[in-house]
């Protein structure tokens, strides 16, 4: 398991002014479940009178870009289309790229299936006829789908995932996520997972990094999430701020992740 440590010699004060860029998580950090987290709409609303750049990066995929720019804005989240990113978007871009006219099978829902094949790839539930499996969150995940993407691995087919979450926050609590059928499945098919998209992938670093236009040290990465917010920031170079109102960090005497700050929610950036 992983944990999470805040260096205590880092003054808190002004972390709005002390970037240029700020990448925000969503689930757990601006928002939990159908609810804003208290302070959010007046961060965004100080950023954007400050001129930084500002870029929300989810790993989610059950909604769309425009259902999560749709859901923001309705909630009085200044904040454009184009600043927001999700893993789905960086999944559909990779394998636009490299992997089009192949055959798919997801555990996924509707709206990532539906993205993928936007990309040129076919969707198939036999087995024999997918070249690449995709795993994602689906809240609608069966076990008669976990038997479809056990057999298209056995079968050969390439082992990917939008992203490697364990569990997702929503308003009263955590719900099983990607990370848990990722372990599933490579205990039944003793296959292992051999791409994510997601964050802390490379693959999502280098999107939201061509995006802001900016050197790491220029930028801090605000979430909840050790494995993912605060890993990715490490591994990348980047400033991070870890907020507690999201999925709670699991303790454990040897650090894997360090946080640059940790406050109890972005309600304290103000």
């Amino acid at each position: 398991m992983l944990a999470v440590v805040c260096l205590p010699t880092r003054d808190k004060k002004n972390l709005l002014t002390r970037y240029q860029g700020y990448i925000f998580d969503l689930d757990g950090t601006v928002y939990r479940g159908e609810h804003l987290i208290e302070g959010a709409v007046d961060v965004f609303k100080e950023l954007r009178r400050l001129g930084k750049k500002v870029v929300c990066v989810s790993n989610k995929t059950t909604g769309t870009v425009a259902e999560y720019h749709q859901f923001l804005a309705g909630k009085g989240i200044q904040i454009e289309k184009k600043h927001i990113m999700n893993a789905t978007m960086v999944t559909r871009n990779f394998l636009k790229r490299n992997y089009a006219g192949k055959t798919f099978y997801a555990i996924g829902e509707k709206a990532f299936i539906t993205e993928i094949k936007s990309a040129g790839l076919v969707y198939s539930e036999n087995p024999q006829k997918v070249d690449i499996l995709l795993i994602t969150l689906d809240r609608f995940c069966t076990f008669q789908k976990l038997e479809i993407a056990s057999r298209c691995l056995e079968n050969g087919a390439k082992f990917f995932a939008a992203n490697i979450d364990t569990t997702c926050p929503v308003e009263n609590g955590e719900i099983w996520d990607a990370g848990s059928t990722i372990a599933a499945l490579e205990k039944r098919s003793r296959r292992k997972l051999e791409l994510h998209f997601g964050k802390p992938s490379a693959f999502m670093v280098a999107a939201f990094l061509e995006y802001m236009q900016l050197p790491p040290e220029k930028l801090v990465i605000i979430g909840d999430r050790v494995e993912t917010d605060i890993l990715m920031g490490n591994q990348a170079g980047i400033d991070t701020i870890h907020v507690l109102s999201g999925v709670r960090a699991p303790q454990e005497e040897e650090p894997v992740a360090i946080a640059t700050y940790t406050i109890e929610s972005i309600k304290e950036l103000i």
